[in-house]
């Protein structure tokens, strides 16, 4: 039996939330980029409250309303998918090395630390087990699978959570479809692209243009000045949801979390580009924002 880490549902934050949206809600409103409700994605989870990747990161994203869970996957020694951010373990627990040189025996004999660097009860999970955490309940990113995604995928089905991943690349359309080709008709797929780029139109045309178009862009907006924010709305009139990071200033065009903490109409930014998805590092903030302003349930 699949059991949450000790401490997963107990002495944690109580989070102000409105009715949560169902499962399926959330996967329709990622089908639709043209209404207005923005999905919010929590960064590593809630790492403010909980170890970042940790299933309680996950859990208070799902207590919170969060529509989105992001999450990192490195694979161990011995072949399993376990979530981390880093290559080495290094920071985020008290152990020292590569992923890749531990099993995950002896990896599951360590503990995940806090922000602050204190050593926690919690452990590091498997994709396996954070898939389960949140299935019919959140939407999850799976950052840094592109490589591994053969083997994502594998647990993906094994957890019927086909419907709810997101699996996110840096490549154009013709080296994703050379790599990731026999998913792209299966999962939902989302190329991500810096801004300003000279290929940028070209780019999103033909991912636009291809037999399976994505289901979002992600894009790096370091300036205001970028004509390419023009073309958000008519990217979305097309069928793509537009995700810009709300992290730190270079993502966002200064306009991040840490700025909204003293002002939270700096969020107006997103909105008035026409961004529906904005991954945060301020979960809470920016749903309080959004309801604010009734662009989320």
């Amino acid at each position: 039996m699949f059991l949450l880490n000790a401490g997963c549902k107990s002495n944690q934050p109580k989070f102000l939330s409105e009715k949560k949206s169902s499962i399926q809600e959330k996967i329709d409103n990622l089908k639709d980029s043209n209404n207005n409700q923005v999905i919010v994605v929590s960064h590593r989870g809630d790492w403010r409250n909980a170890p970042e990747n940790s299933l309680q990161a996950i859990q208070n994203c799902i207590d919170m309303g969060v529509d989105m869970v992001e999450i990192d996957i490195m694979e161990t020694k011995d072949g399993h998918l376990v979530l981390m951010h880093d290559k080495t373990i290094d920071r985020t627990t008290n152990g020292v090395g590569y992923v890749k040189d531990w099993t995950l025996d002896s990896l599951k004999k360590l503990y995940l630390v806090d922000g602050l660097g204190m050593v926690t009860k919690h452990k590091i999970p498997t994709l396996k087990e954070a898939l389960l955490v949140s299935k019919d309940k959140i939407l999850v990113n799976l950052d840094k699978s592109y490589p591994i995604f053969d083997k994502c995928y594998e647990i993906i089905l094994e957890t019927g959570t086909l419907q709810q991943v997101v699996i996110k690349g840096s490549k154009k359309l013709s080296q994703v479809k050379a790599e990731f080709g026999e998913y792209l008709n299966k999962v939902h797929f989302m190329p991500i692209l810096s801004l300003p780029n000279k290929e940028s139109e070209k780019f999103v045309t033909e991912y636009l243009n291809s037999e399976y178009p994505p289901i979002a862009f992600e894009f790096t907006v370091k300036t205001d000045t970028i004509k390419f924010l023009k073309e958000f709305k008519k990217i979305r009139e097309k069928g793509a949801s537009i995700w810009v990071n709300a992290l730190w200033p270079q993502h966002n065009a200064g306009h991040d979390d840490e700025s909204a903490v003293n002002d939270i109409k700096i969020y107006d930014w997103f909105i008035k580009n026409h961004i529906d998805i904005i991954q945060t590092d301020r979960p809470q903030l920016l749903l309080t924002y959004l309801r604010s302003r009734g662009l989320h349930q």
